[in-house]
């Protein structure tokens, strides 16, 4: 299932390395979010795909959920619009996921297209704050990532998931709207008591921040949100008390990162640049405080589906923490 937004280049190029995939039957879905460059017609045309056509960019949660909705498939897999799979991708994916009854999620190796020699991310970490980032993200692939491994959860650019655990748990929050929506999905189900396997046979090729641009405010704003929502939903209280002091240090990191030119700061150069960010913060953080009521209801929700208790759910956190640096 690949979920589009006017990326028509990328989306060909996407569905082609579909179209190689072997070994494996299935059915290729494309949820279009009112794209308004002829791409939703390419899908259909070239490719065959079984195409919904949203009106507006309902974003990549709701998208995503009409996809998993339409399919008929015991196992759905997620591409993105700009990545690019290798012809063993999906079978190795659903390898992954069927030899084991407890695995609902598999990730997949992802490279950054345009140095293939470099890591995009091999599942996912997170720092205790709730900010969230792909494991071994820019790392030089030195076959570290070689071996089949349990991870916390994977990235959704390139994931599959056991519909047997979408319906117990439920799909995306269509509150996120983008980004971070993986990490609530993935730690919702993991609190469930599912696992996540990755296993390096399922390569994906990634273009890096295509949807919005690095350089976004809003991108920053949505990440900023986002993060404090998914808190706010799946954290235990032991560290959800301790998330302004997990925030400030990393504010202190990113700082140090500014000064040396490193880090996502420099995507926003100068005295006004640094403005951009702050005020995208907090306009984040703002956006978060409204939401805060909706997330403790859902929060009481998840008790339905709770596996691991809250001591568990925070060794997982922590045992799979990103480091400042790393986060910086």
């Amino acid at each position: 299932m690949v979920v589009n937004w006017n990326r028509k280049e990328l989306l060909r190029a996407c569905l082609a390395s579909l179209a190689r995939q072997r070994n494996i039957g299935f059915e290729t879905i494309v949820v279009d979010n009112g794209s308004l460059d002829g791409s939703a017609e390419v899908a259909k045309r070239e490719f065959g795909a079984r195409v919904i056509r949203n009106p507006t960019n309902r974003g990549f949660c709701a998208a995503n959920n009409q996809g998993i909705a339409a399919a008929r498939g015991d196992f759905i897999a997620l591409l993105n619009n700009d990545a690019e799979a290798e012809p063993g991708w999906l079978e190795a994916l659903h390898s992954a996921c069927a030899r084991r009854a407890d695995v609902g999620m598999a990730a997949s190796k992802v490279l950054v297209w345009e140095d293939p020699r470099r890591i995009d991310k091999v599942g996912h970490l997170i720092y205790p704050d709730g900010q969230n980032r792909g494991r071994g993200s820019g790392a030089p692939d030195k076959g570290q990532f070689d071996r089949e491994e349990e991870v916390l959860w994977p990235d959704g650019c390139a994931a599959m998931y056991r519909r047997a655990m979408l319906d117990q748990i439920g799909g995306f929050d269509e509150d996120f709207f983008a980004y971070g929506d993986d990490a609530e999905l993935g730690l919702r189900a993991r609190i469930a008591g599912w696992k996540c396997l990755y296993t390096p046979a399922a390569v994906v090729r990634h273009h890096r921040g295509t949807t919005l641009g690095k350089d976004s405010a809003r991108r920053l704003e949505l990440i900023e949100r986002n993060r404090v929502l998914l808190a706010l939903k799946l954290f235990p209280w032991s560290l959800l008390w301790l998330n302004p002091v997990y925030f400030v240090a990393r504010l202190v990191a990113g700082a140090a990162a500014a000064r040396r030119g490193a880090g996502d700061t420099a995507y926003f150069p100068g005295l006004r640049g640094k403005w951009a960010m702050a005020r995208a913060l907090l306009r984040g953080d703002l956006a978060a405080l409204r939401l805060a009521p909706r997330m403790l209801r859902k929060r009481a929700d998840v008790r339905r589906i709770r596996k691991l208790p809250p001591s568990e759910v925070r060794r997982l956190i922590l045992e799979n923490r990103l480091s400042l640096r790393d986060i910086a």
